[in-house]
């Protein structure tokens, strides 16, 4: 894990530090240069701080697989990535360009300078979400305006149809940006690249407005109120707007997904093709005034509101096995036992996902110490022991996702874990018997009592060096 100062001149893996251009919550990103590379380069070091909030892992892992895998003038280019347990990096191409955040202090725009603008974003979702990837963090930020065309940046909250969803198994919270999110995303949605066509919708509103359609909510119930309220039609904050491009802002907008364009290759048809943008005559309200007032105060199911993706791609994976492995000690013989059966079951099922997965353990009235005595990160520490652990597997990273979860109670973080992600089988370790395991009941026996799912209990023959941890909850 990262001991080293970053300065400027500091070298990393042979990249040299040059410059800092900017530090944000979930990282610190550097131009650097490197003697192999002729590109003008960054560097994106996650900022893993003893204390940091966990989702900068998560988010950095997922920015490394997903990256990794795009291609084409509409990213950056990947060229290498750092070790977790040294120091964590990902090298990309510098891409040089103006922001649309940057254009938008000048907003509202000009609605030929509004189209163009989503033209170009629509034309890099059609290539991203043609290579199996939603963004779903779509922002002004996120938007670079490259003379090569329209560069997409910043796929930490980013979703690989192909890959484990890393912040969907672990983090049962939204995340996103809270003014530029589809309604799906608010429920814990995050398999529609229908999503990132709502964001483009709500960038277009605001580059023709000068508003944000929702403003930034910092509450649920702030976002939860985008499934029910529409924002004020474009054309009521700024007449100059044509009909055709209200039309499409809304048609990007739209709650129900099968409203909602199909797709980005859609949205920029119609951009580039004003006059075939059909526009409808102002809906007018159904029903009487007491037929609206009663309106107001019906709350439909919210699943019910968001309807059917018009995109939809489907289930996502293929059926997952939890490895749930006790490592508070290292790979001691259970863990090895817990090892070799699920080396067992995922040979045998070819088209399963292994999600290996570690419980740090607090104590009963709060989570653990972020730090130890050296001020390394225990969340860090173990991510790279669980890795470490399941080396042997062998297994390609589209079949195998690691995950450290923070709990009090490891049986119930196993549980939670597999009922959020819909475990089709879960192989746990159970420890020697002891006085003390009777009388409060082991972590396996909870697990087998209450999983949803079938389950293997593994325990080594030789339980003479495991029952001297007997009385420890297996973590």
């Amino acid at each position: 894990m990262r001991t080293q100062r970053l300065e400027a001149g500091a070298e990393i893996d042979g990249f040299r530090l040059v410059e800092r251009l900017g530090k944000g919550g979930m990282a610190s990103v550097w131009r650097t240069e490197h003697p192999d590379h002729t590109l003008p380069l960054v560097l994106k070091i996650p900022l893993l701080d003893p204390g940091e909030d966990v989702s900068v892992i998560i988010g950095y892992e997922t920015e490394e697989m997903v990256l990794k895998r795009l291609s084409g003038p509409h990213v950056p280019r990947f060229i290498a990535s750092g070790d977790l347990a040294r120091t964590p990096y990902i090298a990309m191409e510098f891409v040089a360009g103006e922001s649309v955040a940057d254009r938008l202090a000048g907003a509202p725009l000009q609605h030929d300078a509004v189209a163009a603008i989503a033209a170009g974003i629509a034309r890099a979702l059609v290539s991203i979400h043609r290579q199996k990837v939603a963004h779903l963090d779509l922002k002004p930020e996120n938007v670079i305006l490259n003379p090569r065309g329209t560069v997409l940046i910043d796929f930490g909250l980013a979703r690989h149809a192909e890959l484990p969803d890393l912040l969907t198994e672990d983090m049962n919270v939204i995340k996103g940006s809270p003014a530029y999110m589809a309604p799906e995303q608010v429920l814990g949605i995050r398999s529609d690249p229908a999503s990132d066509i709502f964001a483009l919708g709500s960038i277009l509103y605001q580059l023709a407005t000068g508003e944000e359609p929702f403003g930034r909510p910092t509450t649920t119930a702030g976002m939860r109120r985008r499934l029910y309220h529409a924002p004020p039609p474009p054309r009521s904050l700024n007449g100059n707007v044509p009909r055709w491009l209200q039309a499409v802002i809304v048609k990007c907008m739209e709650v129900d997904r099968g409203r909602r364009y199909a797709d980005a290759a859609e949205v920029l048809f119609d951009l580039t093709h004003p006059d075939q943008v059909p526009v409808a005559a102002p809906a007018k309200p159904k029903g009487g005034w007491l037929d609206r007032l009663a309106g107001l105060f019906a709350r439909p199911d919210d699943r019910a509101l968001i309807g059917r993706s018009a995109a939809s791609r489907g289930a996502f994976g293929p059926t997952i096995v939890l490895a749930a492995v006790d490592l508070a000690t290292g790979a001691e013989p259970l863990a090895a036992a817990v090892l070799a059966e699920t080396a067992r079951l995922v040979s045998s099922r070819p088209d399963s996902r292994l999600a290996c997965l570690s419980v740090l353990k607090g104590e009963a009235l709060g989570l653990p110490e972020v730090a130890d005595e050296a001020g390394r990160s225990l969340f860090v520490e173990r991510l790279v022991t669980l890795k470490h652990w399941a080396r042997p597997l062998d297994l390609p990273e589209e079949r195998i996702s690691f995950h450290v979860i923070e709990a009090t109670d490891p049986a119930d973080a196993i549980l939670a874990f597999c009922e959020h992600n819909e475990v089709g089988h879960i192989v746990v370790g159970a420890r020697g018997s002891s006085a003390l395991r009777r009388h409060l009941g082991s972590v396996s026996a909870k697990v087998v009592a209450e999983a949803p799912c079938s389950v293997s209990v593994v325990r080594v023959k030789n339980a003479a060096a495991d029952n001297a941890g007997a009385d420890r909850a297996p973590r």
